[in-house]
């Protein structure tokens, strides 16, 4: 048979999880390779990139879109637990089936799918979809990718140890062309003593001027009043220029402090976060590279 599509994974993967015990990825590509009775060649096909397995890519994005749904959650790398939402679907005896619209009964999947209601949504998509040319499709699928890993990726630093997060934080920094070295940078910074970390780092390798870096992974938003604290904190560092880092997210009134004064501060929210680590290879993995290519007139004119 052929490989069934990511859509007809999802259901039996969830009914692999209803015993209610932690199940690992590896053991989903056993049991659904199984249940679909995948032959020896369907379980060597590879996709076009040489990269993965057609099989194993698939499983991955049915569950990504069943956590999404909040059918199933992750206790750590590669580990899963059904949850009462994906309980409670098994137990409908009229779901016989799960694909990504019935998914979009459910708001967070929703939100994950940029939609806001289900009805007539499909038939919108799909006829902008039409519309796209071929690059813009990629385009398309690229950014969706990338919103995908960005989550994920600041779901990752919210749990990471705060030794971790100051390692984390000065390969960024580093990465992105400030504090010199990761040595400069790595002595420059420390931790503050309430999981957060601070500390001064160069502009430049010659380190001509000089930033105050703060970062914290914080539980609620941060207000005006702790921006104000750290704008305050620039003159006892000597510096001139802030960035202020968090894992959550800023409110307005903070923001528009930092626009109001004559101090040069960044605000960079966990949204930021991940996408700076994306866009500077911290924390992610090359996959596959595509290359677009184009038809080379000049080469032809004779």
């Amino acid at each position: 048979m052929t490989i069934p599509d990511y859509q007809s994974f999802m259901y039996p993967f969830l009914k692999l999880l209803q015993d209610g015990n932690e199940h690992t990825l590896q053991e989903s590509y056993v049991y659904l390779a199984n249940y679909f009775q995948l032959t020896d060649d369907d379980k060597e096909e590879i996709l076009p990139s040489g990269k993965q397995l057609v099989y194993h890519n698939r499983i991955g994005w049915a569950r990504t879109y069943l956590k999404k749904a909040g059918l199933l959650r992750t206790v750590r790398r590669a580990t899963f637990l059904i949850t009462d939402r994906g309980r409670a679907v098994l137990q409908d005896l009229s779901v016989t089936e799960i694909n990504r619209e019935y998914l979009l009964k459910f708001k967070e999947f929703q939100d994950f799918q940029n939609k806001k209601s289900v009805s007539g949504l499909s038939n919108d998509n799909y006829n902008e979809e039409k519309a796209l040319t071929p690059q813009e499709q990629l385009d398309k699928s690229y950014k969706e990718l990338q919103k995908e890993i960005s989550e994920e990726i600041l779901e990752k630093v919210k749990g990471c140890t705060p030794e971790f997060f100051e390692r984390l934080v000065v390969e960024l920094l580093v990465a992105m062309g400030y504090g010199g070295s990761i040595q400069d940078a790595g002595r420059a910074i420390g931790r503050s003593g309430d999981e957060g970390i601070d500390g001064i780092i160069k502009e430049d390798v010659l380190g001509l001027d000089m930033i105050y870096v703060q970062a914290k992974r914080w539980q609620g938003v941060v207000g005006r009043p702790e921006i104000q604290k750290f704008a305050g904190s620039l003159e006892g560092q000597r510096a001139k220029k802030g960035v202020f880092i968090t894992t959550s997210d800023f409110t307005e009134g903070a923001k528009d402090y930092v626009n109001r004064i004559e101090k040069k501060i960044i605000l960079i929210n966990g949204t930021d976060l991940a996408e700076y680590m994306f866009k500077y290879n911290i924390g992610v993995t090359k996959v596959i590279q595509y290359i677009l290519k184009k038809v080379d007139l000049d080469y032809f004119e004779e």
